[in-house]
């Protein structure tokens, strides 16, 4: 896959310089240009959930307040949850996002560049990418009866020399 390319090691200096660019990005901002937001590569060493969701999504609605009490819970232990949005109206998406806050970084699909890239099949689909910049874990859907299995996975990836997961999911 070609999204996992942009894990593989960069220069430090070029890697500095693209965290500090994504650090002055606040977490809920949206955009017309998710290439500019998405980059893998600034999260190198760390657990990184990519979310595909969208306003019409009953089961987004579940999810995201899960994925933002994981994002406050592990985020200084390395978690990293990044939501994808695939409405094609930026209102919808806001809609959502006002009935449904979040602390996490929000970034909009408006041409399903990113959804091809990681061969989106159903929505809410999770994509876990572990510290190694490889994919470990994929949820499609979400499943409230799941989520001890699913915060499991992340302390699992989370610990240092932690080795993939199943990708299955």
């Amino acid at each position: 896959m070609t999204f996992l390319r942009a894990l593989r090691p960069a220069s430090g200096l070029l890697l500095f310089v693209v965290v500090s660019i994504v650090a002055l990005i606040p977490r809920s901002a949206a955009s017309d240009e998710p290439a500019q937001l998405l980059d893998l590569g600034a999260h190198r060493g760390k657990v990184v959930v990519v979310d595909f969701w969208a306003s019409w999504c009953v089961p987004c609605r579940r999810s995201f307040p899960w994925l933002d009490a994981m994002q406050r819970k592990y985020g200084e232990d390395g978690l990293v949850v990044i939501g994808v949005n695939e409405d094609s109206a930026a209102e919808e998406a806001a809609a959502f996002l006002k009935a449904v806050p979040v602390s996490f970084l929000i970034v909009r699909d408006n041409d399903g560049a990113l959804a091809r890239e990681f061969d989106l099949t159903a929505m809410p689909s999770s994509y876990v990418i572990g510290r190694d910049g490889e994919l470990a874990a994929r949820h499609l859907g979400f499943k409230s009866a799941k989520q001890g299995e699913y915060e499991e996975t992340l302390r699992r990836l989370l610990q240092p020399d932690t080795a993939r997961n199943d990708i299955g999911h």
